[in-house]
């Protein structure tokens, strides 16, 4: 692990370098440019919160709030979304780069980072648009907001030992890429997201417990809607899971690093 780190660390230049070559093909021939970055997220952002607070009135349990709801679908969907670019990026990046690993040499893992770096990039200037709507609405947590921090450090992890395990076994096996997208939108509707878990029939809300989206939903969901702490006990389980992920992932990664290139 010091060595890949130490790898990676020589080569951030080329991670940086891909980050920036990403948003520029992006965004080349398009007049406004890198102003839709901020655009396309604020437009998201004001659907959600006029349309579901001002013309859906939706409520939750307990939150009084006229935004209650809105808070609540953002909190979710915003923190979804980070989740699905990670793992959906993740579990294709060696096939989407075949040429680059073919021409050059560099470390293979420069890549699952590149894909990380350009997700939170991405993330932070939607949950910076947020939290400003925050403010301004009246909305704003206070103290508990800190808590977004170790709380998306353990979602990050998840993602990236999730999508690394899918990165290296989609190459061998493409019906995994093909398999995941279909399970990423069941698991996204079987997650507490557009719906609070108390809708559910006593009987099938244990069975969350075996959703390790769930808890960090919740996380998210009682630090923004309800500006308390959320319970770190529940945390554990993802947290673990995603350890062994990493572990698993740059396990499959060393084991058959040398195949990939043949492979694809």
């Amino acid at each position: 692990m010091s060595a890949a780190a130490r790898a990676l660390w020589s080569y951030r230049g080329f991670v940086l370098g891909n980050v920036k070559r990403e948003y520029q093909s992006k965004y080349r021939n398009s007049l406004l440019g890198a102003a839709w970055t901020v655009l396309n997220p604020l437009a998201m952002i004001i659907v959600y919160t006029v349309i579901f607070s001002q013309i859906m009135r939706a409520k939750l349990p307990g939150i009084e709030s006229s935004f209650g709801y809105s808070i609540y679908l953002c909190a979710g969907i915003l923190t979804w979304g980070l989740f699905a670019e990670i793992v959906g990026r993740g579990q294709n990046v060696f096939l989407e780069h075949a040429n680059l690993l073919k021409k050059l040499s560099f470390p293979r893992l420069c890549l699952p980072v590149t894909v990380v770096a350009t997700a939170l990039l991405n993330f932070v200037i939607i949950f910076a648009l947020f939290t400003v709507f925050l403010i301004i609405s009246g909305n704003f947590p206070g103290l508990p907001f800190i808590a977004l921090v170790p709380v998306l450090a353990i979602q990050v992890l998840f993602a990236i030992g999730l999508g690394m395990v899918l990165g290296v076994l989609n190459v061998f096996f493409r019906d995994v890429g093909q398999l995941f997208g279909v399970v990423l939108q069941f698991w996204f509707w079987l997650t507490p997201i557009v719906y609070p878990i108390t809708i559910l029939p006593e009987g099938v809300r244990p069975l969350m417990a075996y959703n390790p989206m769930v808890g960090l939903m919740a996380a998210y969901q009682t630090i923004l809607v309800s500006g308390a702490w959320p319970d770190w006990g529940s945390l554990w389980p993802v947290t673990l899971l995603g350890i062994l992920l990493c572990f698993w992932g740059m396990r499959l990664f060393r084991k058959h690093s040398g195949e990939l290139v043949d492979e694809l």
